[in-house]
């Protein structure tokens, strides 16, 4: 029960990895906010596997791109667990579509970034204020922020390596006040991104060229989460980790 009596706030976990995260956390005794944007039904599963779990949980809906709504779930989280915010995991992202440069726009490019970047920044700017010594706080980065991505990722790995920079940066802010911030970056884990965006064929050869000869699991990025939150990982800040097999080495 590393969590007891600590509330954790999850962006985007509603499903695959953000329920992950939340299940993990709820069952090592944290009370924990599912933020959602579109999938209630999701969001509620979610809910109910926290609680199943031995946490305690709330489902807040909230575009976590703009600045007033993520205002809203952290109130949400202070109403129903009071004012003290001891872990965010920045989950919520995606690659939205594969795009080349000729193929992009200004206005794809920038919602990749709102999507990945500024929602992390927006979410810490909010919560940290309620946040002091012994906080946590967990970005989603990826695989693609350093090496670039598969194709038609540009502007999803410059945003997630944008991420990993964002928190080294804010490692150095926090570090002072006892808050912590690190971030994970995996590769090729089994969720609906890869349903949707890698083929069938590119995922088994991501599988066999990955010294482990698979893909990750939800879980077990849920575990890394939930190691850089607790008090395990008390001098670890500043750092993204790798989670991807072996496939490749930061």
């Amino acid at each position: 029960m590393k969590f007891e009596g600590k509330t954790a706030i999850v962006t985007g976990g509603s499903r695959d990895i953000g329920r992950a995260i939340s299940v993990k956390l709820g069952s090592e005794g944290a009370n924990v906010v599912v933020n959602f944007n579109s999938n209630e039904t999701d969001a509620d599963a979610t809910a109910e596997a926290v609680e199943a779990a031995g946490g305690k949980a709330i489902k807040v809906k909230a575009d976590v791109t703009k600045a007033t709504d993520v205002d809203a779930l952290i109130n949400a989280s202070r109403d129903a667990f009071g004012d003290r915010i001891d872990i965010l995991v920045n989950n919520a992202g995606g690659l939205v579509a594969r795009k080349t440069l000729e193929e992009m726009d200004e206005a794809f490019f920038n919602h990749v970034m709102q999507l990945n970047l500024t929602s992390t920044f927006l979410a810490c700017k909010s919560a940290v204020p309620f946040m002091s010594d012994g906080g946590s706080i967990v970005n989603l980065a990826s695989l693609a922020g350093r090496d670039g991505g598969g194709g038609g990722a540009i502007a999803y790995a410059t945003s997630k390596g944008a991420v990993m920079t964002f928190t080294r940066g804010l490692a150095k802010e926090l570090g002072p006040k006892g808050i912590r911030v690190n971030a994970i970056c995996p590769g090729m884990i089994a969720t609906t991104f890869h349903d949707t965006f890698t083929p069938d064929a590119a995922r088994e050869n991501v599988a066999n060229s990955t010294p482990l000869r698979r893909q990750g699991q939800a879980n077990e990025a849920a575990d890394l989460v939930a190691y850089l939150a607790s008090d395990d990982a008390s001098f670890v800040t500043g750092a993204n980790i790798d989670i991807n097999g072996g496939l490749g080495f930061s």
